[in-house]
């Protein structure tokens, strides 16, 4: 969630099916549901969400990690007219080891109308 956003404002929206529009905005959706994790329908929503060829069969969350905060580096174009994106990010969490953060540079597609996570480089 972008600071001060409710969950319904920022998330909640695409977790209902409504098209994210921007890949920023997807991957602050996709964070948000690996921070809700094991609430229904979130592995579904990743799932749904991921680009189908890079997609896994499966995906299990673990509800061991504790996501706290989401930090957006940088994103590079994938804005709404558009066909491709970057967004570097850093997300900070907990875990049964301590503190952690995970450093990310998520590449999306837009396809039909739709962003889709494609692949971390």
């Amino acid at each position: 969630m972008r600071h001060g956003e409710t969950y319904g404002a920022c998330c909640g929206r695409f977790h209902a099916g409504a098209a994210a529009p921007t890949a920023e905005a997807l991957m602050r959706s996709r964070y948000s549901a690996f921070a809700l994790g094991p609430e229904p329908g979130m592995a579904e929503y990743l799932l749904a969400t991921w680009h189908p060829s890079t997609r896994p069969g499966t995906l299990e969350l673990d509800d061991g990690t504790l996501w706290r905060r989401l930090d957006v580096v940088r994103a590079e174009a994938g804005g709404p007219f558009e066909g491709a994106g970057i967004v570097e990010f850093a997300a900070h969490y907990t875990d049964d080891g301590g503190r952690g953060v995970l450093r990310e540079t998520s590449r999306f597609v837009r396809e039909g109308g739709r962003w889709f996570y494609v692949e971390a480089e």
